[in-house]
């Protein structure tokens, strides 16, 4: 199995993940991401509790890769605090501009290093980093 199967599979899996997809009660911050070109219509909504993100979740559609992403970055920073959760959307922009970083930082990401992938593809680097500008937003 190639390196970019593995890829597509992996971003298949997290499209398909559902347990990220409901509101959330108490929500700290609530933030619309949308992206016309493709449709992507989806609200990233967070709840910070003493510096942590207590919890993370989405609403609204979006194709495979917005879905996907979206998913990633839920696991990436849920339970983290805001700091760590900020220092990981540094690293993904950084990633995503080409501009090199060490290779722990990379793997910090987890698998959201495969959106990298979107970064030489001008119509779906927007579906790739959508609710990643919206965390932006929402932990400044």
């Amino acid at each position: 199995m190639g390196v970019e199967t593995v890829y597509q599979q992996t971003l298949l899996d997290y499209s398909r993940r559902t347990e990220h997809k409901h509101q959330i009660d108490g929500a700290t911050g609530i933030e619309r991401g949308h992206n016309p070109s493709c449709g992507d219509d989806l609200t990233l909504l967070i709840k910070q509790k003493d510096g942590i993100v207590d919890d993370a979740s989405f609403l609204g559609v979006g194709c495979a890769v917005s879905t996907a992403s979206t998913n990633m970055l839920i696991e990436l920073i849920k339970g983290k605090t805001v700091e760590q959760a900020r220092r990981y959307l540094e690293i993904f922009f950084n990633m995503m501009a080409g501009k090199p970083q060490p290779d722990a930082d990379l793997d910090s990401l987890g698998d959201a290093q495969i959106l990298a992938y979107f970064a030489e593809m001008p119509a779906r680097i927007k579906c790739a980093t959508l609710s990643w500008h919206s965390a932006q937003v929402l932990l400044q």
